[in-house]
């Protein structure tokens, strides 16, 4: 199964997986290296803390592999403006009964970050606004009810 991810998405864990690889990685065998050199190992808390660290980043590089290697990058600048609501664009809202806007671009599950406004395309707010087409009233259900937004903008940035 692929899963949807922006070119901003791919370079990000590809610059991750780098990092990991180039910087991290070798990082760790130098510590455990360094710490096998201190005896007993049974007994070596900085052995087993390097031991622990290279699971993880071992762990960290594993996941960022399986996730580019399932990944569907989406270009949204080379897809034709249509006033469509697609994966990748940017899309902003007016909530209805009042002036508040709101703006989100939507990407991937793993990029999603509300702090720089972006939301994945699984949550409720994407999926009530994938499809529809500008000016069109979209309606989204969150635990303190329906909210009524109308689509004011969608750009492939």
């Amino acid at each position: 199964m692929t899963t949807p991810m922006t070119v901003e998405g791919e370079a990000k864990l590809r610059k991750e997986l780098t990092h990991l690889k180039s910087v991290v990685r070798p990082s760790v065998t130098s510590a455990i290296a360094a710490a096998r050199e201190h005896g007993d190992l049974r007994e070596n808390a900085e052995y087993h803390a390097a031991k622990e660290q290279q699971g993880f980043t071992e762990g960290r590089i594993q996941e960022i592999e399986a996730k580019l290697g399932d990944a569907q990058v989406i270009d949204v600048t080379k897809i034709s403006p249509s006033g469509k609501v697609v994966f990748g664009c940017t899309v902003t809202l007016v909530e209805e009964g009042s002036s508040r806007e709101a703006r989100y671009k939507i990407v991937g599950e793993d990029e999603a970050d509300i702090k720089e406004d972006t939301i994945s395309v699984l949550s409720p707010m994407a999926r009530a606004m994938i499809g529809k087409l500008l000016g069109d009233i979209v309606v989204v259900k969150s635990p303190d009810g329906e909210h009524e937004y109308e689509i004011d903008t969608v750009e492939h940035l």
